[in-house]
């Protein structure tokens, strides 16, 4: 009995210990992560919002000695200032100082999630920010982060994930600060806390933080697990009627790959191929950009990649059990947008038929393995980075990707295009204007010509014969469409 008491609480110890990441360095810098395992996909039913404006009442709401202005006038000469993140599984807080200021803002942070404020007038000032935020941010001034929004709400529609990550508004609307603070309770813990520091942070700190997070309750780590998104029969549109000047698109379909799979890296390769984000090598940048000069940008994700019209590289601490493919044409002009649609499932029909050349092969491999690099540039993004990597329970990112690509093949990466990605199921997400007249073109399959006002190779005007009339295969009733004012409701 004793021997069984004593392993009962050695593993009990063992599940509630503090998680360190910890990458010490000569660096005056100091970047400190803190990462709750809980998210959106935790909002209870009908408080759709509640994870999001918890961390905002934490990070812009001050502590119980501190009012937020106050916290701001302290961080100030200080040059630094606490952010955070929230997302389905992870929400993040963070911040990077000098060293000299360490001790001085460290108190700062300590408090703000220790000792949060929970002020009544933080609390309706951030509630209205949410509801701002996704009735004018997003729903009325950003068509193309709108229409990705709208992808991912749709492809996860029923499922936890299916809501955006800052709510609904009629929840959000609806919550008290009482349910703030009890969400704070319930996932806040120990338990759920992982802890990053990198830099020059001296060894004592360490130990200062040790002793500081160990005040949070217990808890019990969160090992939900999350339902299969609902399949998807055909291709299934969501028009969102909107007077807008282009046409934003989006579509997309759940992947069961993520970091640790056998066919990441090589689905890495295909995507970095046909579409790396803000990057003119891609495979749909070149055909319907450069070629044809319809739009900004084409790119393809096999991860979520929230806030992608601000930001180069993806950020961290998003990480998930399950993943999408997407594809994002940033924007189209609306007498092109369905020659532009045609034009990308074409060209997702062509990757799937052919696959990657060698010669394409070894050229993505190769930008790949130094592109790598880039995406741990900073002590903050590395920090990140090797939190998700303790996540999906992989080597530091770098490592992982370096050592696949080493062992990679061309016949592996096309074979992996082949096990994972398709067209004839996915969902679409279109925010256009006059929205009824776009689906009746869209139903109806006619010929959807280019015209151009310069000359173009005879091979090009050749294909553009094949995509005009590219069939979608799509049917009445997976055409919706829903007014912009309705969207996050």
């Amino acid at each position: 009995m004793r021997r069984f008491i004593a392993l009962f609480l050695c593993a009990f110890a063992s599940a509630n210990a503090q998680k360190f990441v910890t990458l010490p360095s000569q660096s005056p810098l100091v970047t400190l992560k803190f990462v709750f395992q809980t998210g959106s996909a935790s909002d209870p039913l009908g408080q759709h919002g509640v994870a999001a404006l918890t961390a905002a009442m934490l990070s812009e709401g001050g502590t119980a000695k501190m009012t937020y202005q106050q916290m701001v006038d302290a961080q100030f000469p200080m040059a630094t200032s606490i952010s955070s993140r929230v997302d389905k599984e992870m929400t993040a807080f963070y911040a990077t100082t000098h060293v000299d200021n360490l001790d001085k803002f460290y108190a700062l942070f300590r408090a703000m999630l220790l000792e949060p404020g929970w002020r009544p007038e933080d609390f309706t000032r951030l509630r209205d920010n949410s509801v701002n935020s996704l009735r004018v941010s997003l729903r009325e001034n950003n068509e193309e982060e709108l229409g990705k929004e709208v992808l991912y709400n749709a492809i996860y529609a029923g499922h936890p994930y299916g809501h955006h990550n800052m709510g609904k508004v009629a929840d959000i609307e609806k919550l008290k600060i009482e349910n703030l603070k009890a969400f704070f309770r319930a996932n806040y813990t120990r338990a759920n806390l992982v802890i990053g520091l990198a830099g020059g942070y001296p060894p004592s700190f360490l130990e200062t933080v040790k002793a500081d997070f160990a005040k949070l309750p217990a808890g019990v780590k969160r090992t939900v697990a999350r339902p299969a998104p609902k399949p998807i029969s055909g291709l299934q549109v969501e028009l969102v009627d909107k007077q807008t000047r282009s046409v934003a698109v989006s579509f997309g379909f759940p992947i069961a790959v993520k970091r640790g799979h056998p066919d990441y890296v090589a689905l890495m390769v295909a995507q970095s191929w046909f579409g790396q984000h803000r990057m003119s090598g891609g495979r749909l940048y070149e055909r319907i950009r450069e070629a044809r000069g319809l739009n900004y940008g084409d790119y393809a994700y096999i991860e979520y990649f929230p806030g992608g019209m601000f930001g180069f590289e993806p950020p961290q601490n998003i990480a998930r059990p399950q993943q999408i493919f997407q594809i994002w044409l940033r924007p189209l002009e609306l007498p092109t947008a369905h020659f532009g649609i045609r034009l990308a499932m074409f060209e997702m029909d062509r990757l799937l038929k052919t696959g990657l050349s060698q010669a394409e092969f070894d050229r993505t491999k190769l930008f790949l393995s130094t592109y790598v690099n880039l995406l741990t540039k900073t002590k903050q993004a590395e920090l990140g980075y090797a939190i998700d990597s303790q996540y999906y329970g992989i080597a530091d990112f770098n490592s992982y990707i370096k050592s696949g690509l080493a062992k990679l093949t061309l016949a592996d990466v096309n074979a992996a295009v082949k096990r994972h990605l398709q067209t004839a199921n996915l969902k679409m997400a279109i925010i256009t204007p006059n929205a009824e007249e776009f689906k009746k073109r869209l139903l109806a399959n006619e010929a959807s010509p280019m015209t151009y006002n310069s000359a173009k190779p005879q091979d090009l005007l050749d294909e553009d014969k094949i995509v005009e009339k590219w069939n979608l295969n799509l049917k009445p009733e997976n055409v919706k469409i829903t007014p912009v004012n309705k969207v996050f409701e």
